[in-house]
């Protein structure tokens, strides 16, 4: 709505947007079978990538395992200083050498 204002009335950009929204709710109703589509074509995506990218494994395992350990108060605060600590790129670069040569 905001990206069409100067360029239709107030009536017409209104009547556009309504009609976004109501085509928005029908094609992304449960029962449309498209969800369902969009749904599993987003799962095999993500799997593909999750499985070419080893890497976002370690990381969140790290972070939960680490979280495990020493169950902190402030879970933003230490997610932040896991998160920002420069030693963890070489961490996970370690990692993924060790899955390779166990491979």
């Amino acid at each position: 709505l905001l990206s069409l204002r100067g360029v239709c009335s107030e009536d017409i950009c209104s009547r556009i947007y309504e009609s976004a929204q109501r085509i928005d709710s029908i094609t992304f109703l449960p029962s449309s079978g498209f969800h369902l589509k969009w749904k599993i074509q987003t799962r095999i995506a993500n799997e593909k990538y999750l499985r070419t990218h080893k890497e976002v494994e370690w990381l969140i395992s790290g972070f939960f395992r680490e979280i495990f350990l020493k169950r902190p108060d402030n879970i933003l605060e230490f997610a932040a200083d896991y998160f920002t600590d420069p030693r963890l790129p070489n961490k996970i670069h370690m990692q993924l050498i060790k899955d390779k040569k166990a491979a």
